[in-house]
């Protein structure tokens, strides 16, 4: 069976099968850091690494391309670590088991680490080769975009000499991006008294499960099951119909994916057992129907659990309850400028017990900053209205798109010359790392683009083989076209 180091074009796919040898989840990069500065080290390239961990290589201009103005290669390290339930798999010290299925690479119960890990083997792809025109090149490998874009907030100003930045952290082969949303982390805190369990009470362990998650900025548009929200329906219901009382509760791993599991620990009276249990699982069919078009694998789980030692008191549940059942969740405006995408959105992303503290975090995305600002705000209100203790943090700016865009006008005209078709012009409602790099260096020209990848930030993520050989003919192909600086009198 043929393995991803077999395919074309084969620089692109030799350096993404290294990077997915390297573990390099979000905030633990610190060997891919060194296999980079490495990588630029045997190629004979000017690398720096920042303070941070940002990785930065130059290559000079081919002959007689001296005079053209400089690219900066733009994609980022990191990957988001998720896995299904039953995948044995350490993100910090195991590599990525990929596997060609029907014309897409995809990694054995894993996230792949396409995102952004093919843009970051293109770049270097350029790095190496011997057989390309281009002007001036420089690499820029950020660290930590999934979790904060904290190696675009830590980029030293004026380190980098190029004019236009080619941002490849895009998602569908044939459009060109040039906007994205701005994001904000909203953070919900309720201090909890822990009581002893009342007497004649029966433990049950609650598992939402099956949820296929996704990016929650890409896939919050495909109207898939939020498993908090599920899992919150549920305990609201049980605690005014049986008494129900919770232990513990578990739900979601990262701020930016779609929350595909959630659990606690509760118990319910005893006389009320046999009720409980049929309310579960007729729960659960009503939940699996809601869902039956996006969430055929829904599944819900109610078995007996250990008795817990406590279980937090009435009134600081009761808020939570409340709280995130009024949470706003999933789409909550479509643009009215770019048909088909969204503006603002909701991710209720995680909700754990910490430290005796009960942690609610969402990620609040909007292509307007106002609309951004309003949601963190009621946001905010509904979780202190219900007991909580509330900030926003993490506030990262949106792109804001630039039609007259002299790179965008050169890529639109070079894909239609190379493809016989235009490119599609877009926003997305993804984060990219163009915003905060933009306002550092503000005289950059910026477009992002990148080869077929869907379903990135869950196990299903795949990425199209088919699609990153016109990727890569397209990066080539801009390269020799860049225009010349301009001579000031």
């Amino acid at each position: 069976m043929s393995t991803i180091k077999d395919l074309e074009p084969n620089g692109v796919w030799k350096n993404f099968y290294s990077l997915t040898q390297i573990p390099r989840p979000s905030k633990k990069e610190a060997k891919v850091i060194a296999f980079m500065k490495q990588w630029g080290a045997d190629h004979g390239l000017e690398t720096i690494v920042e303070e941070c961990g940002n990785v930065i290589m130059r290559k000079p201009a081919t002959p007689g391309m001296e005079n053209r103005k400089g690219v900066i290669l733009q994609a980022h390290l990191d990957m988001v670590p998720q896995k299904n339930a039953d995948k044995v798999h350490d993100f910090e010290n195991d590599p990525i088991e990929t596997q060609i299925v029907d014309g897409w690479v995809k990694a054995n119960g894993t996230t792949l680490g396409a995102d952004n890990g093919i843009g970051a083997a293109a770049a270097m792809a350029v790095l190496e080769a011997t057989d390309l025109q281009h002007g001036p090149i420089e690499a820029l490998f950020t660290i930590d975009e999934e979790t904060g874009m904290t190696g675009a907030n830590k980029l030293q100003p004026g380190l980098l000499q190029g004019d236009i930045l080619m941002n490849m952290d895009s998602e569908t082969e044939g459009e060109l991006y040039v906007g994205c949303a701005g994001g904000i982390d909203n953070i919900g805190t309720w201090t909890p008294k822990f009581e002893n369990v009342p007497a004649d009470m029966t433990a049950y362990r609650l598992f939402v499960k099956g949820l296929k998650g996704g990016h929650s900025g890409m896939d919050i548009n495909l109207g898939r099951g939020n498993a908090n929200k599920v899992l919150n329906a549920m305990l609201l219901m049980a605690a005014e119909k049986y008494g129900l009382r919770l232990a513990t509760i578990d739900g979601g791993s990262l701020r930016n994916a779609i929350p595909r599991e959630a659990e606690a620990i509760v118990v319910v009276p005893t006389a009320k057992k046999e009720e409980f249990e049929k309310f579960a699982a007729e729960y659960e069919a009503i939940a699996k129907e809601e869902f039956a078009q996006t969430e055929p694998e829904l599944a819900i789980l109610c078995e007996a659990a250990e008795m817990p030692k406590q279980v937090i008191d009435v009134k600081t549940q009761d808020n939570m309850f409340t709280a995130i059942a009024r949470y706003p969740n999933g789409v909550i405006a479509m643009s009215e400028d770019f048909e088909g995408t969204t503006e603002t959105s909701s991710n209720l992303a995680t909700i754990k017990m910490e430290n005796g503290k009960i942690v609610s975090a969402s990620l609040t995305r909007s292509l307007a900053d106002a609309a951004k600002e309003k949601l963190a705000e009621q946001i905010r209100k509904n979780l202190t209205d219900n007991g909580a203790e509330a900030y926003s943090t993490g506030d990262y700016p949106g792109w804001k798109p630039n039609i007259n865009s002299p790179i965008l006008n050169l890529m639109k005209e070079t894909y239609k010359a190379k493809f016989g078709k235009e490119p599609k012009v877009m926003v997305i409602h993804a984060g990219l790392e163009c915003g905060i790099l933009g306002s550092k260096y503000p005289h950059w020209d910026m477009v992002s683009f990148g080869p077929t990848l869907v379903h990135p930030h869950s196990p299903d993520e795949a990425l199209f083989i088919e699609s990153v050989q016109p990727f890569w003919d397209f990066v080539v192909e801009t390269l020799k076209n860049i225009p010349e600086k301009e001579v000031i009198a």
